[in-house]
């Protein structure tokens, strides 16, 4: 039996019931596809089911505020995911009345979706013959023909492409095949398999050449940099403080912090740094260093470790235009923050 039939007949026994898989709405797909990116199974699906919830279609979602949608996002991380959903369900709502598009270049100028998510969509809802690559595509697939080049070249991506486009062919179910071959990857070709079990094992190249440890093929993994984030917590008689939003295009893009000073290294005293002086006098208002409170959080990030401290202050002038401490919940803040929120500040 070929490799695509012998995947496609597993995947119709052991497939996973998973609330996206009920029917073929491109809606649904899509919302899932873009969950799954960098989420695991277990974690996308609460979140889905919160999003579909919230956001049942389309229409919904693209008269909803941005606010609204990264408040069901909060804590999924990679917001600008979410930013993007909200951006081209407006899009699909205002330029194709609604209907997500069915052609592959369309599709790929909306936010947020590549060639995968594109792929994913038109196969699975519109019986196309786009194959998916994602990280489980890649390594079976890497494994099963011995491709020993980087994992992260545009050039293996390219080859493992061109390798699923043929086996997608030969197929008459496109979307089942991409799912199929996406859930072996998942539950059997994971990064410590099982080969000895495995159905496949007598045509896998990475097997029988006992490489299997050794492949995918990945490039040195790049160090984590260290930020040190500093944040200024200011509390008035009134328990008012000052909320900001995050506009630089980093991390946690469009979300709320309080005021933040970014240093070289963990400080000590945030009364002797230049920055926290500026701010306070900009502010105008002196603060009581008998009630200076810090508390320290490390918090990783796939690419960057984050040193976080949060410097407590009580202040004497009333903050004119802040927030009550008893309103910050209606924020979207990301989790370390909203950790430090729940636990200390209220």
């Amino acid at each position: 039996m070929s490799l695509e039939n012998q995947l496609l007949k597993w995947y119709l026994i052991n497939k996973r019931e998973l609330p996206w898989r009920k029917n073929k709405d491109p809606y649904s797909i899509w919302i899932s596809e873009i969950i799954l990116q960098q989420t695991k199974v277990s974690q996308g699906t609460v979140y889905y089911n919160n999003f579909m919830r919230k956001f049942p279609n389309i229409k919904v979602l693209s008269m909803s505020s941005e606010s609204e949608v990264l408040r069901v996002w909060q804590g999924l991380g990679y917001y600008n995911r979410a930013i993007n959903l909200h951006k081209t369900s407006k899009e699909i709502f205002n330029n194709f009345g609604g209907k997500f598009p069915t052609a592959y270049k369309d599709l790929i100028k909306l936010s947020g979706i590549g060639d995968y998510t594109a792929s994913a969509i038109l196969s699975i809802c519109f019986d196309k013959f786009y194959p998916v690559v994602d990280g489980n595509v890649l390594r079976f697939l890497s494994r099963y023909y011995g491709i020993r080049e980087a994992i992260e070249s545009k050039k293996t991506h390219n080859k493992i492409k061109e390798i699923g486009t043929g086996l997608i062919k030969k197929t008459n179910n496109p979307g089942d095949f991409n799912q199929a071959i996406m859930e072996f990857g998942a539950l059997i070709c994971k990064p410590f398999p099982n080969c000895k079990t495995c159905f496949l094992n007598s045509k896998c190249i990475a097997f029988k050449k006992n490489q299997v440890e050794k492949i995918p093929v990945k490039l040195k993994k790049k160090k984590l940099k260290d930020r040190f984030l500093n944040y200024i917590v200011l509390v008035d008689s009134k328990n008012m403080t000052i909320v900001e939003k995050r506009i630089k295009k980093d991390i946690w893009f469009k979300l709320n912090e309080f005021p933040l000073i970014e240093t070289d290294k963990k400080v000590e005293d945030i009364t002797k740094v230049s920055k926290f002086n500026k701010l306070i006098y900009l502010l105008k208002t002196p603060v009581n260093c008998e009630s200076y409170n810090k508390y320290y959080i490390k918090h990783l990030l796939s690419h960057q470790i984050l040193h976080i401290t949060f410097h407590k202050f009580k202040i004497e002038k009333d903050i004119s235009k802040g927030v009550n401490l008893s309103k910050l919940f209606k924020y979207n803040f990301p989790v370390p923050i909203n950790n430090f929120i729940n636990k200390i500040l209220t």
